[in-house]
């Protein structure tokens, strides 16, 4: 048996207690991802099996996301005064004017989704992926801040990832969904930390993978946010939830979703601190928190 090596086992229910920023105690954040794919090759999600190239039908509604989907999601986290983190591919910049700059423009937090979502970095050799990675970091720079997060396109990583992710200049990870708290991953440059994101209260897997509809997928988050509250005056939690505007930016997944926002925002719980991923993580290394 072999282990990642990385962290330690630590179970939640042996470990230091901590607040959020004003004594808050669940760290609820979105993070939306803004992907752009090859035309005629790479990686990508399907609608349906595509019969012939080139694959109109699923490019057209990845797509939309960016065209539509992203705008309306906008709408939604406008009307709910809610900041987001922007997890961009570095090729949205010049396939999608604007929409990167949107995100800025809003408050949103940016933070580096690798260069397309149609390759993954787990294949790449060290050159290559150092390569991708600076390139990722560079393009997001010039939108005025220099990204300090990071999601792998596909949560695709090599043996070295972490150590390039430090190397770059990396706070944090969000490829790793092994906890409901900010941990430590050991590397050989320096820690990193890992910041939970669900692969659970994720619309990908939900929706593309298992085939749920909106409404039980906004059900799902519902159900999540009142179990992590029930347990959150033991321990501080933290609940990243992800979005694709192609999937819950379409017009029939917006309404369950901002069902379930509506009625958490109006409960006002003293104990939710709605966030960034950034923020999280700027609280933990500030105060050296994490396990």
């Amino acid at each position: 048996m072999t282990t990642p090596g990385r962290y330690p086992y630590r179970p939640i229910v042996n470990r230091p207690d901590y607040h959020w920023p004003d004594g808050k105690r669940l760290a609820l954040y979105f993070g939306i991802n803004y992907e752009v794919f090859d035309w005629k090759g790479g990686l990508a999600p399907e609608l349906a099996p595509a019969k012939t190239q080139p694959d109109v039908m699923n490019h057209a509604w990845r797509d939309y996301g960016n065209r539509v989907g992203a705008w309306r999601l906008h709408d939604l986290f406008d009307r709910l005064d809610l900041r987001t983190t922007a997890l961009l591919n570095a090729a949205v910049l010049q396939r999608c004017p604007g929409l990167a700059e949107a995100c800025r423009d809003r408050g949103d937090e940016i933070a580096a989704h690798g260069r397309t979502n149609a390759e993954a970095q787990g294949d790449m050799g060290e050159a290559a992926e150092r390569a991708a990675i600076r390139e990722t970091t560079d393009a997001l720079a010039a939108l005025g801040t220099r990204p300090t997060g990071w999601l792998g396109p596909w949560i695709s990583e090599s043996e070295r990832t972490p150590e390039l992710l430090v190397e770059a200049g990396y706070r944090y990870t969000l490829d790793w969904a092994h906890d409901d708290q900010p941990t430590w991953l050991s590397t050989a440059n320096g820690r990193l930390l890992s910041v939970p994101y669900s692969q659970e209260i994720n619309d990908i897997p939900q929706i593309v993978g298992r085939h749920r509809e909106a409404e039980e997928f906004a059900a799902m988050l519902d159900a999540a946010v009142t179990q992590l509250l029930g347990e959150c005056d033991r321990r501080p939690l933290v609940l990243g939830v992800a979005l694709h505007p192609y999937l819950m930016g379409q017009a029939h997944r917006v309404p369950p979703l901002a069902r379930v926002l509506d009625r958490l925002r109006q409960a006002d719980d003293p104990r939710v601190w709605w966030t960034t991923a950034g923020a999280v993580a700027h609280h933990v290394l500030a105060n050296d928190l994490a396990a």
